[in-house]
């Protein structure tokens, strides 16, 4: 009987010294470095800070009311993102003093507001411009040289991806799609899109909204105010939709078959 262990302990040895020869370490994981922690932490400034007091006006009060009425009164608090983007709307960004009012109205702990305000990035929780130019650099645009959008955006403003003009009037950023794909390349200034766009075309439509705004003050003169000429929302190549660029190529002539309704009063 020991004869035949004696051959499987030889065996065994070898594999049970490998095992303690084996170095004893393990690899770290190296996680993505946060290169700003913007999205996530709030720093005062002194444009931004709890001591800048606000108060929606009194025609958004109502707007509020018209909002809280849609939802039961135990769960007022689902109508935390309409109010932010209401006090966005009407503060310029969603500041942290827009972020503790929204919490009072609707009795929430103010954390809670902010976990929402830090999540979805519409939310702009820093002054903005009055022109927020949103580039969408998404696989169809990109196809359709959404590059030369981005620079004549960076030659035009003189900013990069993230920065506000020295004079306030637009700020731009870098988005994802923006659901136009159709119209590729494409651009939103604040909640306007406009699409099909060139390099010289996005030029002239800079031009035009940053002599609207030197103008009148204001961006109300993109509705066309004081006499100047925006280009309206939508494509600026032509086109009213999103046709076919080229024109039908189908369903050029008349419905074929009978697909008529009754004549006898009975339909």
């Amino acid at each position: 009987m020991a004869s035949r262990l004696v051959p499987s302990a030889f065996r065994s040895a070898p594999r049970a010294l490998r095992q303690l020869q084996r170095p004893q370490w393990r690899a770290f994981s190296v996680s993505r470095p946060a290169r700003s922690d913007s999205l996530f932490v709030h720093r005062d400034t002194p444009e931004n800070n709890p001591s800048i007091p606000f108060k929606f006006t009194s025609q958004n009060e109502q707007l509020i009311e018209e909002i809280l009425s849609r939802y039961p009164s135990q769960y007022k608090k689902a109508a935390v993102m309409p109010l932010l983007d209401l006090g966005q709307r009407q503060h310029g960004f969603t500041s942290i003093s827009v972020m503790n009012e929204v919490a009072r109205l609707l009795e929430m702990p103010p954390m809670r507001v902010y976990e929402v305000a830090t999540f979805y990035t519409m939310y702009n929780r820093n002054p903005m411009g009055k022109f927020h130019v949103q580039i969408c650099t998404t696989t169809p645009c990109m196809l359709r040289n959404s590059d030369a959008v981005m620079k004549a955006c960076e030659d035009e403003l003189g900013i990069h991806h993230g920065q506000t003009t020295k004079d306030g009037i637009f700020t731009m950023t870098e988005v994802e799609c923006l659901g136009a794909c159709a119209n590729a390349p494409m651009v939103q200034i604040n909640d306007d899109f406009y699409e099909d766009l060139t390099y010289d075309s996005t030029v002239s439509l800079l031009k035009a909204l940053r002599h609207a705004a030197q103008a009148t003050g204001s961006p109300s003169a993109a509705k066309g105010e004081a006499g100047v000429k925006v280009p309206a929302p939508g494509p600026l190549s032509g086109r009213k939709s999103c046709e076919p660029a080229g024109g039908l190529t189908c369903l050029t002539g008349e419905p074929w078959g009978n697909e008529t309704l009754r004549k006898d009063g009975a339909l």
